[in-house]
């Protein structure tokens, strides 16, 4: 049932009651604050998907109806304590009712047609999205590549941080160090780009592929541009002779 605009969920009005009596100072209103009602809406998920209602979660968690009510709302800001005693009484971490509090992750979109940067300035190279660091100074550089002559061919790049490519069209061979991948449309290739990277032979025209590249600044004791890659290789074809 709902009074006042709080949502009790089940439970007789005797219990509902308690909510008219909590402390008005204590309220920040009924928009509340992203942080609370993160937490809230965490809160009452965890008790949803134990099969509880609100009333056996206050009682679980010794807390009063009206108190269990405003925490699910986010109207109040409940402490550590009490946050503790909801997450022994749900069986879960305490991090998992905090999770949703966590600091907004960036995101960035872009409308065709408007101005990027970097790899727009090599022939054959079309930009497809801002190459912006992140908090982290991670930048991520990806591109269409469309290469019509032997002559587009590009030079070979090194640089720190990792690269993805993707062939749509056209066959090459691609080198990385020493090296060599025969690649098909459909072929996908992923790669440490700290060493000698780049098309080595066109063996298809026109070749179309997508670029993307991410660098990050280098750790604090580790070799830079050497980021660690996973062993296995799919979706890559080793050149034969």
């Amino acid at each position: 049932m709902t009074i006042s605009g709080l949502d009790f969920g089940g439970g007789d009005m005797a219990d509902a009651a308690l909510a008219l009596n909590q402390d008005p100072h204590a309220l920040r209103g009924a928009a509340g604050n992203r942080l609370e009602m993160a937490i809230g809406r965490e809160v009452r998920a965890c008790r949803r998907r134990h099969g509880m209602t609100i009333i056996e979660l206050a009682r679980a968690a010794g807390l009063s109806l009206g108190m269990m009510s405003k925490i699910e709302n986010g109207i109040i800001s409940a402490s550590l304590t009490t946050l503790h005693q909801l997450s022994r009484a749900l069986a879960v971490p305490l991090s998992v009712l905090l999770k949703p509090s966590e600091e907004l992750r960036d995101a960035r979109f872009v409308k065709a047609g408007l101005p990027t940067e970097r790899c727009g300035t090599r022939p054959g190279h079309r930009p497809l999205g801002y190459v912006v660091p992140d908090a982290a100074g991670v930048s991520v550089d990806p591109c269409l590549v469309t290469l019509t002559d032997d002559a587009d061919r590009p030079a070979l790049r090194q640089h720190a941080g990792t690269t993805f490519i993707y062939l749509l069209e056209g066959e090459m061979v691609w080198r990385h160090g020493m090296e060599l991948y025969r690649m098909a449309p459909d072929d996908s290739l992923f790669f440490d780009a700290a060493a000698p990277h780049g098309p080595d032979q066109l063996l298809k025209l026109p070749v179309r592929y997508v670029s993307v590249a991410s660098c990050r600044p280098a750790r604090t004791g580790a070799r830079a541009g050497r980021i660690p890659l996973p062993t296995i290789r799919l979706g890559m074809a080793e050149a034969r002779g």
